[in-house]
């Protein structure tokens, strides 16, 4: 990995702004696949101020749409490739829970039913006895293919990756203007211009404030997201992944490097605060600690309510939550993951990299125009709280 900002080319293939799981994903396809690549990155990768840092995030095969069902099974198949090819594990398998009235796990349930994925449906009490230490509201999905990737060890494997193929990644280096030209477009940064044929933008939050004037996005909401992390009362019970979906949007998982040497339970609210990437506090507030304390009392008695390692993560989402993936001229927009994205980090690069290269490949419903034809006047999504 490039620990400095090198010296630019004046041209390349593909400028890619924005090194955290979706910018070096799509890098790391594009360089395999031969172009030649620039990674533009503002800060670090996986540096603190994204949405790509720390040690887990959930993988899951669990939704109620048969497209993201889809693109689970293809990611998987992906994050192995990835694994084997880098130097220490990213993935983790431990299963996945699914319960609460508004998560609607019958629902989700039929849906990999027809996707065939194996899953099972557990009564309260049947999920109770299975996994000691936690309380459920049935019905409860389980299904076992979920788990854990590690984002800080993906972005840096994506990256070497990427870099092994010819790719060039220039951090601590900021894009200052983007100039969409007629035959190329010139990427102006601190360190220099570099012209390419095309663009990828995927710098998550920062993204409106660098297609303004460019490209015409749908309405985007940047939030401010509290993580925590909890002890486990017997240090040899594991639990699954899990969302819980009813008077709060929780969702918990282990919590790998961050979460010490007993591998504590990391704890989070789907819900944020309205913020902006260059105005976040990254402060955790005392109603989140309050709520999240006040859930793992009620929910995990198996854990020791005594939250530490307390930091916080943006989340870019557009209304209805889903992903924003699509190419307008030589610009590629990759963003507003929506709080969910980082599982699907190497489906997300594959789909951008074939906007890159002119053939477009996935579902329409992420494209720019399905996204306008969605919008409701007055709604906003469920991840910013009021």
């Amino acid at each position: 990995m490039i620990e400095h900002a090198p010296l630019l080319p004046p041209s390349t293939d593909t400028v890619v702004v924005g090194a955290g799981l979706m910018g070096s994903a799509v890098a790391w396809h594009l360089a395999r696949r031969g172009h030649r690549v620039v990674v533009v990155e503002r800060f670090t990768p996986a540096h603190p101020l994204g949405s790509s840092h720390g040690s887990a995030r959930i993988i899951r095969r669990a939704y109620p749409h048969i497209d993201y069902i889809r693109l689970t099974g293809e990611a998987f198949e992906w994050w192995r490739e990835l694994e084997l090819d880098s130097d220490g594990p990213i993935l983790r398998l431990t299963g996945g829970l699914d319960h609460g009235a508004d998560r609607q796990p019958r629902t989700i349930a039929s849906a990999l039913s027809r996707a065939g994925v194996e899953h099972d449906l557990l009564s309260a009490s049947e999920a109770e006895d299975r996994y000691p230490g936690m309380v459920f509201e049935g019905p409860v999905l389980y299904h076992p293919q979920a788990g854990t990737i590690d984002a800080e060890h993906a972005v840096r494997a994506l990256l070497a990756g990427a870099e092994a193929h010819g790719a060039t990644t220039a951090q601590g280096t900021e894009v200052v203007a983007i100039v969409d030209g007629d035959d190329t477009v010139r990427v102006q940064t601190t360190h220099g211009d570099v012209r390419a044929r095309t663009v990828v933008v995927a710098a998550g939050a920062w993204m409106p404030e660098l297609l303004a004037g460019i490209v015409e996005l749908p309405p985007l909401w940047v939030t401010q997201h509290a993580v925590f992390h909890f002890p486990r009362a017997d240090p040899s019970v594991t639990w699954p992944v899990t969302i819980h979906r009813a008077d709060m949007d929780v969702y918990h998982l282990p919590g790998g490097r961050d979460g010490g040497p007993t591998d504590a339970r990391k704890i989070a609210e789907h819900r944020g605060a309205a913020t902006t990437a260059r105005t976040r506090s990254g402060e955790v507030d005392d109603g989140s600690r309050r709520r999240i304390t006040e859930y793992v009392r009620r929910w995990l008695p198996g854990l020791v309510p005594d939250p530490f390692g307390e930091t916080t993560c943006l989340y870019t989402s557009t209304q209805d939550e889903d992903f924003l993936i699509d190419r307008i001229g030589r610009v590629v927009v990759v963003s507003a993951c929506s709080g969910h994205g980082a599982k699907l980090a190497p489906v997300v690069g594959r789909v951008a990299a074939d906007l890159v290269e002119g053939h477009p490949s996935e579902p329409a419903r992420f494209g720019l125009s399905r996204h306008r034809e969605r919008i409701q006047p007055g709604r906003r999504p469920m991840t910013v709280l009021p």
